[in-house]
């Protein structure tokens, strides 16, 4: 048991990171295989994925994904996620094709739909923290929210093998907040990316000082006299969008996933993953793959 580690890939936020990072701005750069499919994300999130697989040693595997745009969350508040613009033309046939990818590899591809990523890894971190050390690889900084003593965070950073990984005392150094905290800063101030407003004219700053100095929304609501009339204004004016955002913020941790740890096993068959990288000109990648 003390040996088994579980990393759980969120594998939306790399094929996107690994998408913008390939194409330059132009559709001409985009690697593409001789019969003119895009490849450049799936190339990409291979070595992203491969990378994150030798820094952290993983003995089991899940990948997780989001299953289209429609979820609870959207059924809650119409405008969230309303402004993202939608996927470009050439990711598009990747997202089936990175699934294979992954599928080659044995790891197993966990999405809902009605939940994101992000639920079904907090869903599968919450149920495999006492079997196994969890590692979460995501680009989001709301997985903060799932830090615990056997649960870390590695947000990626720029350029591939640029990991920040967060653990309870990382983040409470770094930021001076404990992983609940991180949802109650989304309710006050909202999230820009997603699309939610929290409560108008509170930003970071503000909602920081806020949740340091009365250590939860609860807390301040139920302090209210002692902050300043301004402030105070500005939360009754938007006490209901308040509490609608920390909702939209919190990752549910019982999405309705589950998977048997024996089935995620970081074990492949070469023969197999050279197949798939043969199909899709991956000469490059060869290597990557003992």
């Amino acid at each position: 048991m003390a040996n088994q580690k579980l990393l759980l890939v969120d594998g939306m936020a790399i094929l996107f990171r690994a998408y913008f990072a390939t194409t330059f701005g132009s559709s001409s750069s985009i690697r593409r295989t001789s019969s003119g499919l895009p490849v450049n994300a799936v190339h990409g999130f291979v070595r992203y994925f491969m990378d994150a697989v030798k820094t952290f040693e993983p003995t089991h595997i899940i990948c997780c994904w989001d299953m289209g745009s429609t979820t609870f969350r959207t059924e809650q508040y119409d405008g969230y996620k309303s402004n993202r613009p939608s996927a470009p033309e050439d990711l598009v046939p990747q997202f089936d094709l990175v699934k294979e990818v992954v599928a080659s590899f044995n790891v197993p591809n966990i999405g809902i739909e009605g939940y994101e990523a992000d639920d079904c890894i907090g869903t599968l971190a919450r149920a495999f923290k006492d079997q196994a050390e969890v590692v979460v690889v995501t680009g989001d900084h709301d997985m903060l929210q799932l830090v615990d003593e056997s649960v870390s965070v590695a947000i990626m950073k720029k350029g591939i093998g640029n990991y920040m990984v967060y653990t309870p005392l990382s983040l409470m150094e770094e930021r001076q907040l404990t992983p609940a905290q991180i949802i109650d800063i989304k309710g006050l101030m909202g999230d820009t990316s997603d699309n939610y407003p929290g409560v108008k004219g509170i930003g970071e700053k503000t909602a920081h000082k806020l949740i340091q100095e009365h250590g939860s929304i609860d807390g301040l609501l139920a302090n209210l006299e002692a902050v300043s009339k301004t402030i105070r204004a500005k939360i009754e004016a938007d006490l209901d969008m308040l509490h609608l955002s920390r909702d939209l913020a919190t990752i549910r941790c019982d999405a309705p996933v589950s998977a048997e740890l024996e089935a995620c096993c970081w074990a492949y068959e070469r023969e197999i993953v050279l197949r798939k990288f043969e199909e899709l000109e991956f000469k490059s990648l060869v290597a990557l793959i003992s």
